[in-house]
């Protein structure tokens, strides 16, 4: 039997009978009966509360250290399958955590126990089967390096499943789905365990294992075929393991380049030189098209799947005759596919068909299609095929991408191609061209009438279509132009007359500007794939045509805006202009160009400054008449280049208000965060302003007018008791917007210290009154505390005062007291709940940090004067960071990508020049900021590791410098030197634990910024000596006797030449060493049986 084939040795014999015991114990112990309870609470009760109860015991449980007995008891007793999932979930907790690893013998009893279980219960939930399967899969690759008896004990997977494959459907079906879960897990990285051990252990299972599963699934998949019953349903089951496992093993990360879907139509699957056998027999390629031709339509898609993965086989893997011969079979196949498409009515066929087919051309080069012996009837069943498809724009539209990417690349290589066989691509990419305009025309009145979702909604699957069409159309382009231009005029005439009629419908002038819509589009879309190489006279004549008709059209919505205009017609017309400008503005573009002679002879437009001045005209417009509108307000302002002199533009500049654009004035009916784009808008402002402005203090003066009058509106509303306060507040949020976005644009001295001028001292204190008041409103005070830190942000050293100013000081004054006034008030507000903290505290707070930093590291300051002068300004600031600081957990810290960055870029700046104020903090705070550097060595965000190795190289060498002054006879140290030290001496296991971490993410992980590693590195060494020492031998005893002497010798040259200071010329000597000592670590552990366990270090 099975059963007993899984008593492997008399320890498993006694684990099972102890269980048999604990079992009849566990009948009369109520903890059992009680998670059984708690299972059904937690999957099956709608009532939130109790469910919420139940999650929070069984949390418990996990963490209990009788887990481990007790859930051998629920697998062995359990009533329900709940309990059973319950300690498979628990289980893989238990082996995957990374302190406190569970004992290797604990591990393969484990191990065992599970296929035992899995054997005598092969009817199990599917889900509790799926459990104990990832179970399974998670202990052996966590154990993969693991020896016993040098022994690798945990790599005999086949031999495991080999007894499942030869019982009955349902032991094969969980004897494949053993080996497909186990190729999928370490497959994938576990952000729990560094990715140098993943990429080692994905690397050896690459070289041991995967290829026989993968000639495993192949021949299994055969004898299915054979003896395939359709009516069998265990057999459905079975083929559906089996095409799972085999796309596994072809969808590996051969190469550790961690491909993700977003790269999908350039993937190449990298296959192992040792695979080509399987490739070279054309059977392989052969068995996955016959699958797809015998088996049921539900299963067909995983066979596709598999053959877009094989389609994509790296083409290095055959020399040029192989390669062919691998062609001309995989065409074959697809030829078979178009020529029989019963199946591809189905969804999700018709999906992986259409990746296959877009697989044929980015792998494969035109020049070798054509070469192939029946090409020219597969490109003809390809094109019906697209043209086909895209009719029917309602089935799949995700998949439509697919082709077009396929005709996009066909169409591309046309130029370089030099086959003397035809291509035939003149006679089908216009076919497909033409069906891609006329279904999206024809799509328009069917959305509208049955009230579909409309694609031209979907922003970025539009532009992407659209750049795939770009160059499909400019293959025959003297026909994409000729349709388009029929096109255009009659939905243009007919858009007219319906206009002009007084009884037409809405719905139909709906649906003309539908049409349209999407003829600007794709008209902005051709211009935009214009090769200034391959492009002729003609051709850009014919761009002439297309551009006069839609300038046309833009003249006739905007004489109807005061009445009536359509959102998605003018964001079409502002992709058109982005593609004109690209195409045909600046100066590439010949003057000559016969695009400008059909311009001037239809519009009057002879060069492209006539041209900018109607693109400004239409940014007016649009400003002017979709001020509420986001979208448009938003893409409209990001058009905005190179316009100063154009007289449209100095009427913006002078004429910024409410009454010409109505989107800066003050809606009662807006949130106050609807008005971002005002930032933007006066950034664009103050950039155009700038290129004329000089000295001229008086054309200053008069841009600032609008916003002078708002402050002195606020000031007067602020000055009165009763005032109407979200009238104020929009005004206000508006004001400083419309300020940061002028302050961000400033960056040159002469005009910043005209705005400096103007804000301080005469508008200073409405902000400062806005913080005491709106504390509480985010929306008020997030934009207030933004422009404050824009203020003080020294950005190109346009904050350069005088010798004799004293404006420095001042500014930092009202820094001071904006943080200290925000910061204690928002410390009033108490608890806020979890999924409200960012955005009413956190946001504020970061604002707040970087504000601090920006003014600190402006070097505009000196800091000394104030403790001198008795003026508390910089007391006050610091002291306000450490109480902000420790109301947040550190784990919202790191949460926060904001948070952290604007923290830990103010920590290395407090570090690098206010030291003095950290070490005379109490010890609580010391060691919550070394908690935080510790924890932020390890964070995913480079910037913010960079950071933490820069506070902390700071940090320790203010350490090393006290402790090397009191063992000379130097003045006695201050008594918060004295403090520092001796919180450091009480508490040494924190510097011990970054010496660690440091180190082992040196060693172990994919360390992207060694050089900031190192800086901290030998300051730490030289205060732990003993502790490098100990940490040193147990990484040398940890690895296989033979490597140990090499492993020695690399620290003995870490430290070779290393002289017991911290001067610059020896830490450049350190950090050369260490690269030299990386390198070799890692050379010598590459082939090291035993691995080692980095979180052995850290413990």
């Amino acid at each position: 039997m099975l059963y007993l084939l899984f008593q492997c040795n008399t320890l498993l014999h006694v684990i099972i009978h102890n269980l048999h015991v604990w079992a009849l114990y566990a009948l009369h112990s109520p903890g059992l009966a009680q998670l059984e309870i708690l299972c059904k609470q937690l999957y099956e009760t709608t009532d939130t509360a109790v469910r919420h109860q139940a999650e929070k015991a069984l949390v418990e449980f996990t963490n209990s250290p009788d887990c481990l007995s007790k859930c051998q008891l629920l697998l062995e007793r359990g009533s329900s399958s709940y309990s059973q999932l319950l300690a498979a979930t628990c289980l893989s907790k238990l082996v995957s955590r990374t302190s406190n690893p569970l004992p290797l013998e604990q591990r393969i009893d484990i191990r065992n126990y599970v296929l035992n279980y899995l054997a005598t219960r092969p009817k199990l939930a599917a889900f509790v089967t799926q459990a104990l399967i990832q179970l399974y899969a998670r202990i052996t690759k966590l154990g993969w390096f693991d020896c016993q008896k040098d022994d690798y004990v945990f790599r005999n997977v086949i031999a495991d499943v080999t007894r499942f494959l030869q019982d009955s459907v349902e032991h094969c079906i969980i004897g494949v789905t053993i080996l497909s879960q186990l190729t999928n897990e370490i497959n994938q990285a576990d952000t729990t365990h560094p990715l140098t051990k993943h990429r080692k252990i994905a690397s050896s299972f690459r070289d041991s294992s995967l290829f026989d599963i993968f000639t495993l699934s192949c021949n299994l998949l055969k004898q299915v075929r054979k003896n395939l019953n359709l009516n069998d349903e265990s057999q459905h089951g079975l083929l559906m393991q089996l095409l799972k496992l085999s796309y596994n093993c072809l969808n590996y990360d051969f190469i550790g380049t961690s491909t993700d879907e977003s790269s999908d139509d350039l993937c190449t699957v990298q296959i192992p030189t040792s695979w080509r056998s399987a490739f070279l027999d054309s059977s392989t390629l052969q068995l996955f098209f016959n699958l797809y031709h015998s088996i049921p339509p539900s299963l067909s898609p995983l066979v596709l799947s598999c053959l877009v993965q094989i389609a994509s086989v790296r083409r290095s893997l055959f020399n040029n005759a192989e390669r062919a011969k691998f062609l001309s079979h995989l065409v074959d196949g697809v030829k078979r596919i178009l020529a029989n498409p019963q199946c591809l009515p189905d969804p999700n066929n018709y999906h992986e068909f259409c990746r296959l087919l877009a697989r044929l051309k980015s792998n494969y080069q035109l020049g070798e299609l054509v070469k192939v012996e029946n090409y020219p009837e597969v490109i003809r069943l390809i094109a019906n095929f697209t043209v086909t498809s895209l009719q029917h724009w309602e089935f799949a539209p995700n998949s439509v991408h697919y082709l077009l990417s396929l005709w996009q690349r066909l169409a591309a290589s046309v130029p370089y191609v030099k086959a003397t066989e035809p291509h035939l691509l003149e006679t089908y990419t216009p076919e497909v061209t033409k069906a891609y305009i006329t279904s999206r025309l024809e799509s328009v009145h069917v959305i509208l009438r049955d009230g579909l979702e409309d694609p031209l909604d979907d922003a970025g699957l539009v532009q992407q279509q659209l750049d795939q069409l770009s160059t499909i159309g400019r293959c025959e382009y003297e026909k994409t132009c000729a349709l388009l231009v029929q096109l255009f005029d009659q939905a243009a005439q007919t858009y007219q007359e319906l206009l002009q009629s007084t009884n037409s419908s809405t719905a139909d002038i709906t649906v003309q500007e539908g049409r349209l819509t999407w003829l600007v589009y794709i008209i902005g879309a051709v211009i935009g794939g214009r090769v200034s190489f391959a492009s002729t006279d003609e051709q850009d004549a014919m761009d002439g045509e297309l551009v006069c008709r839609v300038l046309q059209l833009m003249n006739l919505t905007d004489s109807r805006l005061a009445q009536a205009g359509n959102e998605r017609l003018e964001l079409a017309m502002l992709s058109f202009f982005e593609q004109f400008r690209k195409i045909y503005i600046g100066d590439q573009v010949q003057k000559s160009s016969k695009l400008y002679r059909r311009l001037s002879e239809v519009l009057g437009l002879n060069d492209e400054t006539m041209v900018l001045s109607v693109f400004i005209g239409k940014i007016i417009t649009n400003l002017k008449y979709w001020g509420q509108c986001e979208p448009i307000t938003s893409k409209t302002l990001h058009s905005v280049r190179k316009l100063v002199k154009l007289s449209a533009v100095q009427f913006m500049l002078n004429n910024h208000t409410s009454e010409h654009f109505s989107f800066l004035g003050v809606n009662n009916q807006s949130n106050l965060s609807d008005m971002r784009c005002r930032t933007t808008f006066y950034t664009a402002l103050g950039r155009l302003l700038m290129v004329d402005l000089g000295e001229d203090e008086d054309q200053f003066e008069q841009f600032m007018l609008p916003l002078t009058a708002a402050f002195e509106a606020v000031a007067q509303m602020l000055s009165t008791n009763t005032f109407n306060e979200q009238e104020a507040k929009r005004t206000l949020v508006g004001l400083v917007r419309d300020l940061r976005g002028i302050a961000f644009a400033f960056n040159a001295k002469t005009s910043f210290m005209m705005l400096f001028d103007w804000i301080y001292p005469a508008y200073m204190p409405i902000l400062q009154r806005a913080i005491e008041l709106w504390y509480h409103d985010p929306a008020c005070t997030t934009p207030v505390l933004k422009l404050m830190a824009e203020l003080v942000h020294n950005r190109s050293q346009r904050l350069q005062f005088d010798v004799s100013s004293p404006n420095g000081i001042l500014l930092f004054r009202e820094t001071s007291k904006m943080i200290t006034t925000y910061g204690n008030r928002i410390l009033t507000l108490g608890e806020v709940p979890k999924d409200q903290v960012y955005g009413v505290k956190l946001k504020g707070v970061s604002v707040c940090f970087a504000m601090l930093k920006a003014v600190l590291s402006g070097n505009y300051v000196n800091f000394g004067v104030f403790r001198l002068y008795g003026d508390d300004a910089l007391d006050n600031a610091l002291q306000t960071f450490i109480k902000l600081l420790l109301s947040i957990p550190h784990s919202d810290l790191l949460d926060y990508p904001k948070l952290s960055q604007s923290f830990y870029s103010l920590l290395e700046v407090l570090t690098q020049d206010h030291m003095n104020f950290i070490a005379s903090l109490e010890p609580h705070v010391v060691m919550y900021i070394l908690s935080s550097i510790s924890e932020g060595l390890t964070a995913l965000d480079t910037m913010v590791c960079t950071g933490c190795c820069s506070s902390l190289d700071h940090i320790v060498t203010y350490l090393f410098k006290q402790l090397s002054r009191s063992t000379k006879k130097r003045p006695a140290p201050m008594a918060t030197d004295d403090r520092f030290l001796h919180i450091m001496q009480q508490h040494p296991e924190m510097i011990q634990q970054m010496l660690s971490t440091v180190l082992n993410i040196i060693i172990f992980e994919d360390c992207r910024n060694q050089w900031s590693m190192s800086r901290p590195l030998l300051g730490l060494i030289l205060l732990n000596e003993k502790y490098f020492a100990d940490l040193r031998n147990s990484i040398v005893n940890s690895q296989p006797p033979e490597k140990q002497q090499a492993m020695h010798l690399c620290f003995e040259n870490l430290m070779e030449g290393i002289e017991r200071n911290l001067l610059t010329k020896n830490r450049d000597r350190f950090t050369q060493n260490l690269s030299v000592f990386r390198r070799e670590v890692n050379d010598s552990m590459k082939n090291s049986t035993y691995g080692v366990n980095s979180n052995d270090m850290m413990s």
